[in-house]
């Protein structure tokens, strides 16, 4: 899981969240001084083929104590089961792998890319910040942030202050966070490119539990262009350093000329095929530039976005966002949706490993680390009662198309589909009110 782009996302909202009081929401009820507002969420996300779904709510909390002073909180809890690609490659027999626990086997069909069918997280997730002005043109927030998993814990400060300058039309802000992340996977820890083993073999693993931190550094700035145009602009930094493998991914190992995952000698009760377990780097440092521009048609307003990112990995990936939040009458509001992303592929990624060859001191078939574009396609219909609360919906669907290097395509692989497409439904409902 990408939980340090989770993060890191979270603190550029945080730190932009100061930087929007030149944009006004339509058909957002103000908050009132000394009140709660609360922003509620259930989100359903599913997968085709029966691969990952996701069913998570959240509940924000907001309160105004005043002169600019708001505290806010957010619980979230979600449940992702299904099946979640291993990165072994497809094979025209059936394969058999050790499950992560390292106590049972499970089976794919011939054909198929891998699937590791015991998928299932449950992962709760607390944070809360403090905004107030200092002095007359500063305004300071900090927050903390705790989440946790079954094999995962997340602990997370951050801190951020923004200025105004130009009778309030120009705003430079700069937020810092920092966070550790704890991982104790499910069977132990994989040693690096190791063999995957029997049944109860534990010897390529180890007890025990990994960490990792995370510094993110957020450089922004916001321009009042005219009564109907603001943009804005942020530069990231993100250092990563410790244990960054996905300590699930493993990779096969094959025959130079078929290309097909070499038959394991002998067979036992376990795999039937050689795989090995990823490794990656253990420090990654990227660097992201965002802008946007929200422009005023009148009544609706326009959202252009562009982000580019690049890491010390070799990926680089690039992302477009078109929105248009368009009223119907004074309650209601229609919001379609449009955003592409592509990436190329992390330089250690590899598609499988061949047998003779000496091992790469990297090495990753994680589909989330190669070659792919996305594009999602949306809208959201939203509705204020006459209390003042407000009622949303949003309905989504994802494309993500891949493609493994043709000269990583040995032999037989050529003839199966080693990348497959993944499409995804998402389904939210939003409710906002006051107490």
């Amino acid at each position: 899981m990408k939980k340090d782009e989770n993060f890191s996302a979270a603190l550029a909202a945080a730190t932009c969240a100061l930087l929007g009081s030149a944009v006004a929401t339509p058909v957002r009820a103000q908050e009132e001084t000394g009140k709660w507002s609360f922003d509620s969420t259930l989100l359903y996300y599913g997968e085709s083929d029966d691969r990952v779904r996701d069913i998570s709510g959240a509940v924000s909390a907001q309160r105004d104590f005043g002169d600019d002073r708001k505290l806010s909180a957010t619980l979230t809890a979600d449940t992702l089961t299904g099946a979640s690609a291993s990165g072994a490659i497809a094979l025209g027999r059936p394969q058999t792998f050790t499950s992560p626990s390292g106590r049972a086997v499970y089976t794919t069909n011939p054909g198929d890319v891998p699937l590791d069918d015991t998928f299932l997280d449950t992962r709760f997730a607390l944070n809360a910040s403090w905004t107030q002005p200092l002095a007359r043109l500063y305004t300071f927030s900090a927050g903390v942030g705790f989440s946790t998993e079954y094999d995962y814990t997340h602990l997370g400060a951050n801190l951020s202050l923004a200025r105004d300058f130009n009778k309030r039309n120009t705003t430079l802000s700069a937020g810092l966070a920092w966070s550790q992340d704890d991982i104790d996977p499910v069977g132990g820890l994989p040693l690096p490119l190791s063999q995957m083993r029997d049944v109860g073999d534990g010897s390529s693993k180890r007890d025990g539990s990994e960490s990792k931190d995370v510094l993110d550094l957020l450089l922004g700035f916001t321009q009042v262009l005219n009564r109907t145009t603001v943009l804005r602009v942020n530069f990231s930094y993100s250092d990563s350093s410790g244990y960054l493998n996905d300590p699930y991914k493993i990779l096969s190992v094959v025959d130079p000329l078929t290309g097909d995952t070499l038959i394991r000698t002998p067979l036992g009760q376990g795999p039937n095929g050689v795989y090995v377990f990823e490794s990656r780097p253990d420090s990654r440092t990227k660097q992201s530039l965002y802008a946007e521009v929200k422009h005023a048609f009148g009544k609706p307003v326009m959202h252009f976005a562009y982000r580019f990112m690049t890491d010390d990995w070799g990926i680089d990936s690039h992302t477009g966002e078109v929105r248009l939040r368009w009223p119907l009458g004074a309650d209601s509001y229609i919001e379609p949706q449009l955003r592409y992303y592509t990436q190329s592929a992390a330089d250690f990624y590899r598609a499988s490993l061949v047998s003779g060859a000496a091992l790469p001191r990297y090495a990753s078939a994680d589909f989330r680390l190669g070659d792919f574009d996305a594009t999602t396609v949306g809208i959201k219909y939203g509705h204020s009662t006459v209390s003042g609360n407000e009622w949303s919906i949003r309905a989504e669907y994802y494309q993500q198309n891949g493609s493994v290097p043709r000269e990583q395509i040995i032999g037989n692989q050529a003839n199966r589909e080693q990348y497959p497409d993944l499409s995804a439904v998402i389904v939210q409902f939003g409710y906002r009110f006051s107490l």
